[in-house]
């Protein structure tokens, strides 16, 4: 039972994302699409939502933190 709980997974709506990365949310769409005005804002690490109804998106919460915590270490490495 406690392995089940361990694995499941859970979902955060934007401005949960917001909260835990310090990011707005344009620049969390900037970081999801290809702009050739601004290329330096597209990262293809960033995690990609996932629909959780017909309007809605949400990320998911693991890997949304392996993004942080990669983007703590390349900060680190500099």
């Amino acid at each position: 039972m406690t392995a089940q709980i361990q694995n499941a997974l859970t979902i955060l709506r934007r401005k949960q994302v917001e909260a835990r990365t310090g990011l707005s949310r344009s620049t969390i769409y900037a970081k999801l699409r290809r702009n050739p005005k601004r290329p330096s804002d597209y990262d293809p690490t960033f995690p990609k939502p996932v629909a959780v109804g017909a309007k809605a998106v949400g990320w998911i919460e693991a890997e949304v933190e392996a993004w942080l915590a990669a983007q703590i270490l390349k900060s680190r490495k500099a």
